[in-house]
């Protein structure tokens, strides 16, 4: 008789995971036998997927909150903190660095007016969610800056109408080569792979007054399925956690100026 094939599992996470998720998943195939069919995208529209009925066996991410949903809604079990990102400013090539060391340099860069800044899109994806509570922060540093922030801020990724790069291109160095922006803030994860892209970028990071933690969260949606928990489980193993690490993402829990 023939061998009955493994059935995969269905991974869904965070667009920030791509690349390091691709290695996960590979290394978890060759380990343990089992595929892994992955699909990615900002994580709040993900998870209103899941919540509109698509099935997924293991979702992973860029935040706590919309696991901790899912499983308040009873779709699985409390949610894992599994790694740590941080948000930088992404800058096209020829932006000055700040003229002022720390915050107050940071937030004058930001609200110049010859600069255009872009961001994600709040609410569908969690990158735009950090970048708020950035501009949160700047408020209470300068007063009347979230306000005007907010509403320089391009939403330019991560919502259901943002426009895709091309296929061969990082969609932040893309934005920012192509001028659609000046300066953009996302994870230091992505910045890293935008650089690859485009080496004339430059990125500068998040001062401690101003540093906003990201804590990427996974949940597994069924039960049922042995090989989602093995799964979650190699993510949190050393040979998962050497994955995230040569992808800039931070294991959870350590310390870092401005958590809070």
């Amino acid at each position: 008789m023939p061998r009955t094939a493994t059935p995969a599992v269905s991974l869904w996470a965070a667009g920030s995971l791509t690349a390091a998720f691709a290695e996960v998943a590979a290394a978890f195939t060759a380990q343990h036998g089992t595929p892994v069919r992955t699909t990615f995208g900002p994580s709040g529209l993900l998870r209103a997927r899941i919540e509109g009925g698509e099935a997924a066996d293991l979702f992973a991410s860029a935040d706590l909150g919309h696991p901790e949903a899912l499983a308040a809604a009873g779709r699985g079990a409390p949610p894992t903190v599994f790694a740590r990102n941080a948000l930088c400013l992404l800058c096209r090539p020829g932006v000055a660095p700040p003229r002022l060391p720390g915050a107050d340099g940071l937030i004058e860069l930001l609200l110049d007016p010859a600069l255009r800044l872009g961001t994600s899109t709040p609410g569908a994806d969690p990158s735009g969610d950090y970048a708020w509570r950035l501009f949160e922060k700047a408020e209470a540093l300068s007063p009347g800056s979230f306000e005007a922030l907010e509403a320089r801020a391009l939403k330019l990724t991560g919502g259901p109408d943002s426009a895709p790069p091309p296929a061969d291109r990082n969609a932040y160095a893309w934005l920012l080569s192509e001028g659609l922006c000046d300066l953009f803030l996302t994870y230091r994860t992505n910045a890293l792979l935008a650089r690859l892209d485009t080496p004339a970028l430059t990125a500068v990071a998040i001062p401690p007054a101003l540093a906003v933690a990201a804590d990427y969260g996974m949940i597994v949606l069924a039960p049922g399925q042995p090989a989602a928990a093995r799964l979650a489980r190699f993510l949190l193993s050393p040979a998962g956690r050497a994955i995230l690490d040569r992808h800039g993402f931070e294991a959870p829990g350590q310390p870092r100026d401005g958590d809070g």
